[in-house]
């Protein structure tokens, strides 16, 4: 099928401006004019004739969606390092590219780890809500303790991008580091961060904090189930910043409840945007709304790799971060 004079670039939600500019100036755009996720039908509705296709990760990107957009779409963009949004399988099997945006939340996203391990071992967030509910409070000795971070260990599952800025500001506080993954750390990034790897249970079995930081496949989907939860150390820490379906969040509520774990501190969740009323009702987890990525300059970023992307894919030319497709 002949390409058309001018592509057509379709974005599923609003993004910053400098990447919508980036693409008129490269072909027509249709953006949909929202931050909350469209309805079905105006999703299939808004991509048919796209030559490519900026998505956020609240839209669902199957065989209806790709079949929608027609034969003439080259490129899946999706506005996020996760493609858990995106069958892949699909989109190889109509020879459609599909990106992510790697590296430029990276710096974001640890940020906001750090803070939750503060806020879960330091009990910010119980702290706040002592204030604003108006109870009566005072200093002392023993109130509202937590702990400390240096000397403690630092259990990081999926030493990549993200894991290794979470060592990098954990080493700071005086943490030491391990990791579990599928394969190997670089060595000389190892050797820079002291990081041991373990396999996953003995990770959890001797971390005082474990942090997520493994995509969501099925392989990892409930990696953190009942069992492995009892496997950690009394009074530790779990903290998820990467795909709620990573945990069995039933089960971590249990786990808060009756022990092992001292804390959780969660920005995602298995139900998105739905939260286990059990976590609701408990001290003991810190909870904030899928805030990893959210800084202006973060986003504006996402946004702009995922609009040169999709350029380059209707150019024909090399794609600046293209997602492998599926073995």
């Amino acid at each position: 099928m002949a390409k058309r004079a001018v592509p057509r670039f379709v974005v599923t939600g609003r993004i910053p401006g400098p990447a919508v500019e980036m693409l008129r100036e490269a072909g027509e755009v249709e953006v949909a004019d929202t931050d909350a996720p469209l309805p079905r039908e105006e999703v299939l509705e808004l991509v048919a004739g796209a030559d490519a296709m900026l998505t956020l990760l609240h839209t669902r990107v199957d065989d209806e969606l790709l079949d929608a957009a027609g034969p003439g779409l080259r490129c899946v963009a999706n506005v996020a390092v996760g493609y858990d949004n995106v069958d892949l399988v699909a989109a190889a099997s109509r020879g459609v590219a599909v990106t992510n945006t790697p590296g430029v939340l990276d710096d974001a996203t640890a940020d906001l780890t750090m803070a939750l391990i503060l806020a879960a071992t330091r009990r910010l967030g119980e702290g706040e809500r002592t204030i604003r509910s108006g109870a009566p409070w005072a200093w002392s000795m023993s109130f509202m303790l937590g702990h400390d971070l240096r000397g403690k260990r630092l259990g990081i599952v999926g030493l990549g991008g993200i894991g290794r800025r979470v060592a990098e500001r954990a080493r700071a506080f005086g943490m030491t580091i391990a990791y579990s993954g599928r394969s190997a750390a670089d060595p000389e990034v190892a050797a820079a961060l002291g990081a041991e790897r373990l396999q996953l249970e003995e990770l959890l079995a001797s971390a005082d904090v474990v942090s997520l930081h493994c995509p969501l496949t099925p392989q990892t989907w409930h990696l953190i189930s009942a069992s492995r939860l009892a496997l950690m150390k009394p009074g530790s820490i779990l903290v998820n910043a990467a795909r709620g379906p990573i945990v069995d969040e039933a089960a971590l509520v249990e786990a808060l409840r009756s022990g092992p774990l001292g804390g959780a501190a969660l920005d995602v969740y298995e139900h998105e945007p739905e939260v286990h009323p059990g976590l609701l009702a408990l001290d003991s987890a810190t909870l904030v709304p899928h805030l990893g990525s959210a800084t202006v300059e973060t986003r504006r970023a996402m946004a702009e790799l995922a609009a040169r992307n999709a350029i380059a894919a209707v150019r024909g030319e090399p794609l600046p971060t293209p997602v492998p497709p599926p073995a």
